[in-house]
């Protein structure tokens, strides 16, 4: 593997490892993210570690209307891409979304809508050319609405149905689309949660993603066995779903 990786959302635990991977594949990265201190740390550090060129700007998610200008800079700068990593995303408060309306929305933008928007552009640009990736983190909890984080699950829920249609559009074109589910990680964004089990570390994650890129599939469940569990969630019946505590 070579070429230009553009990696949004490049400071998450899971997005840092697997940023690694693909630079110790050969891929050269675009780094793009809001925090441009930690960003330029982690870009340097890539170069070192890995030898691959590493650029970096800023990108935030919710500034759709910024977006096109965004991608026409990272493409002056690597000429085409030869792949997308789409990691930002938020797990905010279930809570205060639930009790604050416009917490809500903004949970729903930085989780679906500004995803929708930049990974369209990019998609116009990899079906242009006719090859390429775009590997996008979802969730499981866009596998069921459950009370404990139905306003974060419904957005990774429309993400995923967002990629299962980009894929079908794109695989004429040669461009591949993977959906990555994780379960349980060991991030900042699950750091102190109640209840976790089966935790995942980023690592592991990161490497499951390098291997079915260089293979195959479609959707992937990290780890593996999240598939099964969340098959099992699914098919409970709706009339017995709505009275657990999930």
């Amino acid at each position: 593997m070579s070429g230009w990786v553009l990696v949004l959302g490049p400071t998450s635990a899971i997005a840092r490892a697997t940023a690694g991977e693909l630079a110790d594949a050969g891929h050269d990265l675009y780094l793009a993210g809001r925090d441009l201190e930690e960003i330029a740390r982690l870009a340097a550090d890539l170069h070192i570690r890995h030898g691959v060129r590493v650029a970096h700007e800023r990108f935030d998610a919710a500034a759709v209307a910024d977006h096109a200008a965004f991608l026409d800079e990272v493409l002056a700068h690597c000429g085409r891409l030869d792949g997308v990593l789409l990691a930002f995303g938020e797990l905010g408060d279930q809570q205060q979304a639930q009790n604050d309306r416009e917490r809500a929305l903004e949970l729903i933008a930085s989780n679906y809508t500004g995803a929708v928007s930049i990974l369209t552009l990019c998609a116009n640009h990899l079906e242009q050319q006719a090859r390429g990736f775009i590997i996008a983190l979802s969730s499981v909890a866009g596998d069921r609405g459950r009370q404990s984080n139905y306003v974060y699950g419904s957005a990774k829920g429309g993400l995923s149905v967002f990629l299962q249609g980009l894929r079908n559009r794109l695989y004429p074109a040669g461009v591949r689309v993977i959906t990555v589910k994780p379960g349980f990680v060991d991030t900042a964004m699950t750091f102190g949660m109640e209840g976790l089990f089966l935790v995942a570390s980023p690592q592991d994650v990161a490497r499951r993603i390098r291997r079915v890129l260089a293979g195959r599939g479609d959707v992937v469940y990290a780890p593996w066995f999240w598939r099964y569990i969340m098959l099992v969630i699914r098919a409970v019946p709706e009339r017995m779903f709505k009275r657990l505590k999930l």
